[in-house]
């Protein structure tokens, strides 16, 4: 397997510097299998000649890779990759970086596992502690959804800031912690298939993150959390259907 390239730009199209290039690159390196887990990074005179950059820059992009679970330093030991079970899943980055070098269906799954465990929750936690404001800020993010010139990427956004406001209405700021996740899911998924795409559907989905709201405004929690759950499943079962399309041949074109 080649090494991955260095990019010069972050996700959000900015610039980036040496250091965050090295994390980057290391990282996805990391997560592709191409340093195994257990296995020693090379030699910090390696890596020096490799990225052209000082022993300071180096040591900073190591401990930057530390601290997100993938690496671990010992005196006399060297660099070490640990095993996926130390890797920081809720950290935004790292989670880019898994998009970026492809969805498979473990990853789609545990994604749709965590937000199945989590954001119902919130949203029976909202029905409970929401504001005034909170319920203005949903109802806003509704209208916002609801815009017919909508790209998929501005979707994708709009949808993001209606479960972010959902966290936000339950009252507890650890829900919040998990946006990294569902920016991911909710950007990763839309670039396969978005309801955009399809005027009835983006009409459909709009009308049950409506519900979520009104089920909020009642203070019904178990119809707050139903309403979530459907959601999620909903643009879980699209995105499925996108990869059997894709990956099952047509039979127009199977040789006879």
């Amino acid at each position: 397997m080649n090494p991955i390239p260095p990019s010069s730009w972050s996700v959000t199209g900015r610039p980036i510097s040496n250091h965050d290039q090295i994390v980057r690159t290391l990282g996805m390196e990391i997560l592709a299998g191409m340093h195994v887990p257990g296995a020693n990074l090379p030699a910090e005179p390696e890596l020096l000649a490799r990225f052209q950059v000082s022993r300071t820059v180096m040591r900073e992009a190591v401990k930057t890779l530390t601290a997100k679970g993938l690496l671990v330093s010992r005196t006399k030991v060297g660099t070490r990759v640990l095993d996926p079970t130390h890797w920081n899943f809720f950290d935004a980055e790292l989670l880019s970086w898994k998009v970026a070098l492809g969805m498979d269906s473990a990853f789609r799954r545990d994604l749709l596992e965590i937000r199945q465990a989590v954001e119902p929750a919130a949203a029976a936690l909202a029905a409970q502690r929401r504001s005034s404001a909170d319920l203005a800020a949903l109802r806003r993010c509704i209208q916002a959804m609801g815009n017919p010139d909508h790209t998929r990427r501005s979707f994708a956004e709009a949808d993001l800031e209606f479960h972010l406001a959902v966290g936000a209405a339950s009252g507890n700021p650890m829900m919040r912690g998990i946006s990294a996740v569902i920016e991911t899911a909710l950007i990763a998924s839309f670039a396969l298939s978005s309801p955009t795409d399809q005027p009835d559907l983006q009409q459909q989905t709009v009308e049950r993150h409506a519900a979520i709201v009104d089920a909020i405004e009642r203070g019904d929690s178990a119809a707050a959390a139903a309403s979530m759950l459907a959601v999620i499943d909903a643009g879980y079962t699209r995105i499925e259907q996108v990869m059997v399309d894709t990956t099952t041949p047509s039979l127009t074109n199977t040789p006879t």
